[in-house]
């Protein structure tokens, strides 16, 4: 059993405009297990945002390894406060993709972890949003 850490990013230029996500999953040794970054066609930054927590989740659910604890870095202050139950959601679209997310979890069946980090500390799944939507 292994804790993995997954780093989350989603943006859109123009809010809402073309967006895209980006999502990283490393092992305990900071080894990337897993990376992708797309486009997912216009949107807001809080549904990008959302949108690479779910893919993230999808792939951790499909995923092989066992796993112990899930850690979630993630930019968005909003987000994170949201999935962890300090904030309300009010926009509809957001609560339609927290019940996806609550889904998933409940698929995964680990404990799992919603955490803050600085958007420097962010760099690597930030990149892969960037790249998707320069393509």
């Amino acid at each position: 059993m292994k804790n993995l850490f997954v780093f989350t990013d989603g943006g859109a230029r123009g809010n809402p405009g073309p967006a895209a996500i980006g999502f990283i999953i490393k092992n305990n040794q900071g080894n990337i297990l897993f990376k992708k970054g797309k486009c997912i066609g216009r949107a807001t930054n809080n549904v990008a945002e959302y949108t690479a927590v779910i893919e993230a989740l999808k792939w951790l659910s499909k995923a092989s390894c066992q796993i112990a604890d899930c850690n979630f870095f993630l930019d968005s202050k909003l987000v994170v406060n949201q999935l962890n139950g300090f904030y309300k959601i009010k926009d509809a679209k957001l609560k339609l993709l927290i019940i996806k997310v609550r889904g998933l979890e409940k698929e995964i069946g680990k404990r799992i972890n919603y955490q803050f980090i600085p958007r420097q500390k962010n760099y690597e799944a930030d990149l892969l949003v960037n790249q998707s939507l320069d393509k």
